[in-house]
Order: C-alpha cells, then sequence, then structure tokens
C-alpha cells in the first residue's frame, strides 16, 4: 500500500531555555518537539488502482456513451469475488456497491449515478448490500 509521509525539515531552529535565552538545536538530534508530529496520508485507491470515476453523470454525458444501449446487470445482497479481464465501464443505474480490491483493507464505495471505469486485471471483492442494477460496456485498449 503507498502512502506519503510528511513532516516538517527543519536545517536547524531556535529553541527557548528556561532561562533568559535561546540555544540552537538541530532536527537530526533525537529530540522529540511537542507540536510536531508526522502526518500519514494514504493515496485514494481510485487513483492506487487506477478506477476512473465519474460522480452524478449528466443525461448528455450518457447519451455521449450510448449508455442505454449497453446491457443491464442485476443482483440482490451478496458478496462476489471478481476480476476483470478487459477494461470495463459500469453505469450504476440503483443501488451502491461496496469494491475492495485484492489484498487491501479499504473499499471504495459507488452509488446509483456514477460511471466507473474498472481497469484491465484489477481484482477485488463485490458488496451489495440490496437491490442494484448497472449497464456496462467492455472497452478495448484505447478506447474512451
Amino acid at each position: 500500500m503507498a502512502c506519503l509521509i510528511m513532516a516538517p525539515t527543519f536545517g536547524c531552529f531556535l529553541t527557548k531555555r528556561s532561562g533568559n535565552g535561546y540555544k540552537k538545536s538541530n532536527a537530526s538530534s533525537a529530540t522529540t518537539y511537542p507540536g510536531i508530529k508526522a502526518m500519514r496520508m494514504q493515496k485514494p485507491l481510485e487513483e492506487l488502482y487506477n478506477v476512473r470515476v465519474e460522480r452524478k453523470v449528466s443525461p448528455e454525458r450518457l447519451a455521449e456513451l450510448g449508455v442505454s444501449k449497453w446491457s443491464i446487470w442485476k443482483t440482490g445482497k451478496c458478496k462476489l469475488p471478481w476480476d476483470w479481464q478487459v477494461d470495463q465501464l459500469v453505469y450504476i443505474e440503483e443501488g451502491e456497491v461496496r469494491v475492495v480490491p485484492e489484498g487491501s483493507e479499504r473499499f471504495m464505495r459507488f452509488v446509483a449515478g456514477d460511471l466507473i471505469r474498472y481497469p484491465k486485471w484489477f481484482e477485488a471483492d463485490l458488496f451489495f448490500n440490496d437491490f442494484y442494477q448497472e449497464r456496462y460496456s467492455f472497452r478495448a485498449y484505447g478506447d474512451d
């Protein structure tokens, strides 16, 4: 899992002594400084796994893609392990899905009105909590 560690980088700075003066401190010393903490930032799963999402897609965009002519798939409450052998565009018409990538503890959540492009060779578990309906289209390399 990729993550970014950010911390302030100071070459040296002044710290106040208990008396009336200041002393020079080096950032490389083993001293801890109150108020200075490392912050862990994780990339969104969509970015890590190259899953592209458009939220609240307009009717014009749907017409441009020809979504009304795509195949329909429906399910109820279930969990499905899934792997994509080709790129796939999915438009969620009803319901929601939680997508947990293989080897991850985090998930992506997609709801009705979202247009998702899953990349080829992506593997994940799909969790459906209720009725779900999508339209899908398999894409050749380079199709957008």
